[in-house]
């Protein structure tokens, strides 16, 4: 089943990495959406696929040294059709 979700990570999220990460496992996935970093220091990312992809996505962004997440956020939002991949910004 195909959901799209809503993450906002909190922790030492920036500048370690977590968006390339999170680039790299949803293309190897087939998971479309985006990350951005947020002002505040954290990152928001929308994510699309299937959820077991989503959740393996998640445990390959937490596996680094770098990326230290103290929490993570998420809801799950409607999906967007035509969607083609993801990407940083």
């Amino acid at each position: 089943m195909i959901v799209r979700k809503h993450f906002r990570f909190t922790g030492r999220v920036q500048g370690v990495g977590l968006r390339y990460r999170a680039k790299y496992a949803a293309n190897g996935m087939g998971i479309t959406g985006w990350a951005k970093n947020q002002a505040d220091g954290s990152v928001e990312m929308e994510a699309q696929g299937p959820e077991e992809a989503i959740n393996r996505m998640l445990v390959m962004i937490n596996k680094s040294d770098y990326i230290v997440i103290d929490s993570i956020d998420s809801c799950e939002l409607p999906i967007k059709e035509g969607e083609r991949s993801f990407y940083v910004i």
